[in-house]
């Protein structure tokens, strides 16, 4: 018996959170296999704290019996971060009993809340104060917020609130020592050193454990108003951004874009969903977020579509006229996703590239993969306000969705990072890197950039005893 799996560490752990939070028999698929189902893991035991204090009593005990500890908030991530590996000897640390919102303080639009809050009860807790907490994801209902700081999540409203990164004031840490670092401060100014804060946010559990977070607070809007719009090109999508910053301000809080085949997808597998525009090789879904009243936004949405038809921007566009015909149009976009997982496994790509050169990136990532995977299906939908795209390769139709993974991934993705990388990219924007892009981190990433990473770790996990074998190779 290994000194992790030693019944001393199992009743240090008992100790630490009670014999009902510390599970070892069973199944325990629920913590130990991935959201996208590529990763399977054994976990030594899983243990759900429900306080600071006790996760702090957990890393302690596991840094006393030599065993290495996998954070995990609701489970929703991506790229493998948050699953142990088949050892069976990592402890797996569920979060998910800290779910207390501490504070609302109205006046200074902040709230703090523990990391195992899930996001959309966060979001309803703000609501019921009159207030907005923006970040919003397809996950909401079972993300949590640390998962979300781990990892930097992105979402829908980032062209106007930023990622979670800019959501978020401070936080509650738990050291690989076991020590708790209590930086919930709600100040917007605090020049007082190191940013610590900005360490551990995006770090996915690799520094520190993230136990609570005061996050930031806005006012609700006055008015909201959504649309689709139809578009021959990516370059018409760019010129329709462009305008609709220039006429909306900051007002514009999302801006989507979908292409044909991922809309195609969505009508195959969720038939009863409304499309009410026509086939196009693109659509945007644009959202206005307005201080002064439905009708304001809505004349300067009216007024920008308008000009945009007028340019020839666009060939159609439908506005919602209500909040359940927006939440419909929303729906479309996230329903993607779920079309894609029900046309078979597919190869993922969380990247990123400076909105003017999207299109180019698009047309010659397009012709290598029509170039050498010849018949491949582009799944290609995303942020296109933030420069944020989910490039999918869908297997040629007729084929074996799984063998085209096994036999293809690692080229496909080296075709597609390679042409990220050419056009200024980045390889994973909103998603991580977890276990499935630490090889590529460390092929993509400088020499130098690496080497601070791992000074890093070294530093504050000298043993490297938190999530091993993510974000960064040792």
């Amino acid at each position: 018996m290994t000194a992790a799996a030693s019944p001393a560490l199992l009743d240090a752990l008992r100790a630490a959170v009670g014999p009902h939070n510390l599970l070892v028999d069973g199944d325990l698929a629920a913590w130990e296999l991935d959201w996208r189902k590529r990763y399977r893991g054994k976990a030594l035991a899983v243990v759900r704290p429900g306080s600071t204090a006790e996760v702090a009593a957990v890393v302690r005990a596991c840094a006393a019996h030599g065993a290495s500890l996998v954070p995990q908030g609701g489970n929703t991530g991506l790229v493998g971060g948050s699953v142990p590996d088949q050892s069976g000897t990592q402890v797996l640390l569920s979060l998910q009993r800290l779910n207390r919102i501490r504070e609302i303080d109205p006046a200074n639009l902040t709230m703090t809340v523990d990391a195992g809050c899930v996001l959309q009860s966060v979001q309803e807790a703000a609501a019921a104060q009159g207030l907005l907490f923006p970040l919003s994801l397809a996950a909401e209902g079972s993300c949590t917020i640390g998962g979300n700081l781990a990892t930097n999540a992105g979402g829908t409203q980032v062209l106007r609130y930023g990622n979670a990164r800019e959501l978020c004031l401070g936080l509650e840490v738990v050291t690989a020592a076991g020590e708790v670092w209590d930086g919930l401060s709600g100040l917007r100014k605090d020049n007082t050193g190191y940013d610590l804060r900005d360490l551990f946010i995006g770090s996915e559990g690799t520094l520190g454990i993230i136990t609570a977070a005061t996050l930031k607070l806005y006012p609700q809007p006055a008015g909201r108003v959504t649309a689709l719009a139809a578009l021959a090109s990516l370059e018409d999508a760019v010129a329709l951004l462009q305008l609709a910053q220039a006429r909306l301000g900051s007002g514009l809080t999302g801006f989507e874009v979908m292409g044909e085949f991922a809309l195609q997808l969505v009508a195959t597998h969720f038939p009863q969903l409304p499309r009410p525009l026509g086939a196009s090789p693109w659509t945007v879904l644009l959202e206005q977020s307005d201080t002064e009243s439905e009708a304001h936004a809505r004349g300067l949405f009216e007024g920008m579509l308008e000009t945009a038809l007028e340019r020839e921007l666009i060939s159609d566009a439908v506005i919602a006229e209500s909040i359940e015909q927006s939440r419909a149009l929303w729906h479309l976009r996230e329903s993607i996703p779920l079309a894609q997982a029900e046309e078979g496994l597919n190869i993922k790509h969380d990247i990123s590239v400076p909105v003017s050169r999207i299109p180019a990136f698009v047309a010659q990532a397009d012709a290598l993969i029509a170039e050498r995977f010849p018949g491949a299906r582009l799944v290609n939908f995303g942020h296109l306000g933030d420069g944020n795209l989910h490039y999918n390769v869908q297997a040629p139709a007729g084929a074996g969705a799984a063998d085209f993974l096994r036999e293809h991934e690692a080229t496909v993705n080296t075709v597609v990072y390679d042409a990220v990388v050419a056009y200024g990219g980045s390889i994973s924007a909103e998603h991580g890197i977890g276990a499935l892009k630490r090889e590529e981190l460390g092929r993509r990433k400088s020499p130098v950039a690496l080497e601070l990473m791992r000074s890093i770790k070294r530093a504050l996990d000298p043993e490297m005893r938190l999530n091993p074998g993510r974000t960064i190779l040792a």
